[in-house]
This record gives structure tokens, sequence and C-alpha cells, in this order.
């Protein structure tokens, strides 16, 4: 997370709220001699106390058990030349919307996998309305033990939720929209979403 006070000044429901808009992110958690990571879809409570994922049975982190882990769930970012501000004496910087949910990653048994992927698949289908919902019963019996045996459960006990939204926020609203009108013509991911975000009044952001 980035130390600046500035950009760290979103509520913990603003936070939950873009990482439920964003059910994806990356799953990390302590090992010897480097962090394992894994990049997975998750389904978040409504109360942000717990996001249930799985994982492949081959998966490292799988192996692993129980553990400290951290999902970061990353939005929009892109570079911001230090000429679109207008004024003398800036630097290139970066900014970007990033969310990270702490906790404990607890294995579940694994007979909790089915529910759990006819949750995912509902909640993700449910976005993709009026198309008709594909849920885990349309698949073959054969087809679906064996996809139960590949895959293991897991859910994360969300104990802390810290976010950053570095848009500006440092500069005058003048310098700061001045930037914004030049992002998106700019790289990054999603640029011209987040030019979007820096051109709204601080502190109105998605997922409030």
């Amino acid at each position: 997370m980035h130390p600046n006070p500035a950009f760290r000044n979103e509520s913990r429901d603003r936070h939950l709220g873009f990482a439920r808009s964003r059910p994806f992110g990356t799953l990390a958690v302590n090992a010897d001699p480097a962090p394992l990571l894994s990049h997975v879809p998750f389904l978040l409570t409504e109360d942000g106390t717990s996001a249930d994922l799985h994982l492949v049975r081959s998966n490292p982190i799988a192996r692993a058990g129980d553990a400290p882990a951290v999902i970061a769930v990353t939005g929009p970012d892109a570079y911001v030349s230090p000429d679109w501000y207008g004024i003398a004496d800036q630097v290139p910087t970066w900014n970007y919307v990033a969310v990270h949910l702490r906790g404990r990653l607890e294995r579940l048994p694994d007979d909790a996998m089915r529910d759990m992927l006819d949750r995912q698949s509902a909640a993700y289908e449910a976005r993709l309305l009026p198309k008709p919902v594909w849920m885990p019963d349309k698949m073959a019996a054969e087809a679906m033990e064996k996809l139960l045996r590949a895959i293991v459960p897991f859910r994360l006990h969300v104990d802390q939720v810290d976010g950053t939204w570095k848009l500006g926020q440092n500069k005058t609203d003048e310098v700061r929209l001045a930037a914004a009108s030049h992002v998106a013509d700019g790289f990054g991911s999603e640029p011209e979403a987040l030019a979007r975000l820096m051109e709204r009044p601080l502190g109105d952001a998605p997922g409030s």
C-alpha cells in the first residue's frame, strides 16, 4: 500500500465495494524461499468478512494448507507525465487503485466445493443478464465429478482491509484535472477508466 495518507482516505465500505465489483485478484502466502502467488476469482461476502475461492489441487498454495494470506485486487492504472500538470517542477508518477484483503486462508472440506461453484457461477453469471444463466448443473455428472476431484475450496477470513486510490489528491483540482485530460491518451491498464476516476470530485469514486 502507498504510505502517503492522501491516497488512503477512502472508507472500508468503498474498498469492499471495489473488490466486490472486480472479484479477481492475486492471492499471496508466505513461503520459503519466496512468497507463493496465484491469480484467483473470489466471492466476497456482503459484510466483507470472508472471501471464498478455489485452487487447482496441484497448486502449491493448496498444498500449503491454512496460512496467513492476502488477496490483492488491482484496478485501473496509468502513467502520468509531468508535462500534463501544466505547472513546473513535477516528476513522473503512476496513478492506480488497489485494495488488499488480509487474513487467514482456511482449507475447506472437499464437499464444500460444489456449493461454492454454484454460488460463484450464480454471482458472476448474474452480471451477464439478460443472457440465460449458466450453472454447474448443466454439466454432465461425470464431467462435474472429474472437475471436483481437480479443485479444492478455500476461504479467506478477512481481518484487515487496506486500499490505495492514488488519483492526484496531492495536487490542486485544477492541476489534477489537467493531468486527467491526458491520461486516457497514455498507457497503463484501463487508462480511460483511471482518467474518469481522476475527473470525479475527490471522495466520489465507484464502489461506494
